[in-house]
């Protein structure tokens, strides 16, 4: 696939706006906790770009191989995440496809548990990362980011 637009060339500025959102997040949300959101929102929105950026920065940072690997049937693999991570990959499923839920956004079971997780400061930043990876997603597919090749 060849990549269609050079977004970040074109408009530096809407990068630098999207830039300001990721720092903010990525200072405001449990490391770990943040790359596994940022994966799955990635797989949702069909983002192999980003899917492969977050799968290395996650690994770089000393994330497990098999949470990286199985963030995507997280519910099968409960076991392997925390009742705080689940909460919010759970969030993150409905925030990025709220369409899904018939119109209605984020059900109120999901919100519960993630407002029984996070207090309302840490769940805000959390819906921060949500949001911002779900924008660097849509400017990567739109536009056809190409994939780095990498040898390991």
């Amino acid at each position: 696939m060849t990549q269609r637009l050079a977004w970040a060339k074109a408009a530096p500025g809407a990068y630098e706006a999207m830039s300001g959102l990721e720092r903010y997040a990525k200072a405001n949300v449990d490391p770990d906790l943040y790359e596994l959101v940022k994966l799955r929102a990635s797989h949702l929105n069909g983002c192999a770009y980003c899917v492969d950026m977050h799968a290395h920065d996650a690994l770089k940072q000393g994330e497990n191989l098999q949470r990286i690997l199985l963030v995507g049937v997280w519910r099968e693999a409960e076991d392997l995440y925390t009742a705080k991570e689940r909460a919010a990959l759970a969030l993150t499923e409905e925030v990025t496809e709220l369409s899904s839920s018939g119109g209605h956004g984020v059900g109120d079971e999901v919100w519960a548990a993630a407002a029984a997780e996070f207090d309302e400061v840490e769940l805000t930043n959390l819906l921060t990362a949500i949001v911002t990876i779900n924008g660097w997603n849509r400017f990567a597919v739109s536009t056809r980011m190409t994939i780095p090749t990498r040898t390991a």
